[in-house]
């Protein structure tokens, strides 16, 4: 019987726990890695949620003081 992939995968998996028992810093800095990443996806994610609604508030702020201009414009007299 050949080897599958399945098989192949499950042998990798143990080798890859067999040197984690061997090497528990190992184990740790992976984990402390894919919380890093899970906190900077979070702070990424709230920064971009926060300067779109700053970015849509200017914009807001923009076309109310140019409706207010438009109001008050003045024509130029004829000469």
């Amino acid at each position: 019987m050949n080897p599958g992939p399945l098989d192949d995968a499950g042998k990798a998996a143990v080798g890859i726990v067999d040197a984690l028992k061997v090497q528990p810093a190992v184990l740790a800095l992976t984990l402390a890695n894919f919380t890093l990443l899970g906190f900077m996806f979070y702070a990424l994610s709230g920064a971009a949620t926060s300067r779109e609604l700053i970015i849509r508030q200017v914009l807001d702020n923009a076309a109310s003081i140019h409706a207010m201009l438009q109001q008050r414009a003045v024509a130029c007299p004829d000469k």
